[in-house]
């Protein structure tokens, strides 16, 4: 009797019918990652939204490790103004479960940034999940969404660009473009990163005699007329297509189109370069937004994809022109291993999909080292996805437990999760002593090396910036990264200038046209 008068809404001496609530579960939200694949099984789980009136009865926060029932307070034994000595109370009752080991707190850390709770999983039927949730719905992935759009409409630039000045949309003569894409020529005049246009190369772009391809070139050699004058050659300015490249390149007075590190992650070299990134990042691309949110997406998309063409600028082939956000979807492939790898015990098929992604990263590897590829974007990308993904993504499960500390769900860009209070940043500066305080070792050590790692990347990417612009060191065997030693593939794009009388013009001009069309793929 007295056990049915705690849960009723009234206190009275009569018969009560109200059910006793269901038991708590233990189950932490946050254990699962929301990033699928294509081995997850068709047992999808949702957790339900509550409604207006439920979230207005449970006005206390629930965290993770809350386990007590919070029904309605009216009439409850522990209400102020209630008779004292009630031996019912809640200071005397039994805990209907012990907290979890990562609790301790009554932090607000039951709802996402969608505003959802919570409760038991539900099972929805994937077909039923996905005529509910569709492409709009819930957290809307936007910076997938604008890139994507971006991209499309600047291939589309790209087609008619080549339309207008070859007189066709993909490239034909003089040979046919294998990714149903624009010429080398037109790519690089449209912004491909190009290192003759941005910085200068010794005996290359401070050679007055060095003949460079128009963009609107179709021909199969590059011809002089017998008075001499050009047919197809153009001036590094006018195969730039800017202004900013001087017309007679020096060691003082150098091309500089530094927005070539920047640009070429939204070109593409053509349709089935396009389609392949496309896929990949409305899908693995999508599933991590949504679980990080946009910022932290787009830090680490434009971040893998710069710092990718800057390594390609410093070790790849100076000949060779550089398009596509390989280089960003590394940087994504590499958060979604890291996922993985923090939340391996609760994956359904964790072998399955670590083998799926390794199997991405292999056969992008090997096609990076066929001829006028740059693999040095891929691995540049995939190099700072980890030590970003190391930085943002919130620890390891199996850390979070062994220091006992739990993390609420990935925040919105613009707030917090419901009722988790005033941001972490204001907190720490409202007191920055007490964000260190009964911190454990372990703890330390894993901020220590978060921090390492973002100090390491960021003194890296400026030291290959000086060498790019300034010390311009090579390396002999790093080539072998983005090229098989087979037919002369790892010569493809280097610049091999023999001299600068008239003899010698002509067949410059077509050893330059030879690499830049094996090479501006």
């Amino acid at each position: 009797m007295a056990a049915n008068d705690y849960y009723d809404t009234s206190y009275k001496d009569t018969h009560h019918n109200a059910p006793l609530p269901h038991a708590p579960t233990n189950q932490s939200a946050q254990s699962i990652s929301p990033v699928t694949s294509p081995f997850d099984d068709q047992h999808r789980y949702e957790y339900p939204g509550t409604s207006s009136q439920n979230l207005t009865q449970h006005s206390q926060p629930m965290g993770y490790d809350d386990t007590s029932y919070h029904g309605p307070t009216s009439g409850r034994y522990d209400t102020p103004g209630h008779r004292p000595g009630d031996p019912f109370t809640d200071q005397n009752a039994i805990p209907l479960q012990n907290q979890g080991k990562m609790g301790g707190s009554q932090t607000g850390y039951n709802a996402d940034p969608e505003g959802r709770m919570y409760p038991q999983p539900m099972y929805v039927a994937p077909a039923e999940k996905r005529r509910r949730d569709g492409w709009f719905k819930g957290r809307i992935t936007w910076v997938c969404y604008i890139l994507t759009l971006a991209q499309i409409s600047v291939f589309i630039g790209e087609i008619i660009r080549n339309s207008i000045l070859t007189g066709s949309p993909i490239e034909i003569h003089p040979q046919f473009n294998i990714m149903i894409g624009p010429s080398p020529f037109v790519m690089i005049n449209f912004g491909a990163r190009y290192p003759p246009c941005m910085h200068n190369i010794v005996g290359v772009t401070d050679n007055s005699s060095m003949p460079w391809a128009c963009p609107n070139n179709t021909a199969s050699t590059l011809n002089y007329t017998a008075e001499g004058a050009s047919v197809n050659i153009c001036s590094l300015q006018e195969a730039c297509g800017s202004s900013s490249v001087p017309a007679s390149p020096s060691e003082t007075n150098q091309p500089n189109q530094w927005w070539r590190f920047i640009v070429p992650i939204f070109m593409h070299a053509g349709l089935i370069h396009i389609g392949f990134n496309m896929l990949l990042q409305l899908t693995l691309g999508r599933d991590m937004e949504k679980e990080i949110g946009p910022l932290r997406f787009a830090l680490v998309y434009f971040s893998s994809g710069i710092f990718g063409f800057v390594l390609g600028g410093n070790y790849a082939a100076p000949g060779i022109a550089s398009t596509g956000a390989s280089g960003s979807l590394f940087g994504i492939l590499a958060l979604v291993l890291l996922d993985l790898l923090y939340n391996w015990n609760t994956r359904r098929s964790p072998v399955k999909d670590l083998l799926f992604l390794l199997l991405d990263f292999a056969i992008a590897f090997v096609l990076g080292l066929l001829p006028g590829l740059d693999n040095f974007s891929h691995i540049g990308g995939f190099l700072m996805g980890i030590v970003l993904g190391i930085c943002l993504l919130h620890s390891p499960a199996r850390l979070r437990e062994r220091i006992g500390v739990d993390e609420p769900p990935y925040s919105a860009v613009t707030g917090q999760p419901e009722n988790s209070g005033p941001p972490a940043l204001a907190k720490f500066a409202k007191q920055p002593v007490g964000f260190f305080k009964g911190r454990k070792p372990l703890w330390w050590a894993w901020w220590f090396v978060r921090v390492g790692a973002l100090v390491a990347v960021f003194i890296g990417f400026i030291l290959l910036l000086k060498n790019f612009y300034v010390w311009k060191n090579q390396c002999s065997w790093c080539k072998h990264l983005t090229c098989l030693p087979v037919k002369g593939w790892c010569d493809i794009g280097q610049f091999n200038v023999a001299g600068s009388n008239g003899t010698s013009k002509v067949k410059m001009a077509r050893d330059l046209l030879e690499l830049s069309l094996k090479g501006a793929m």
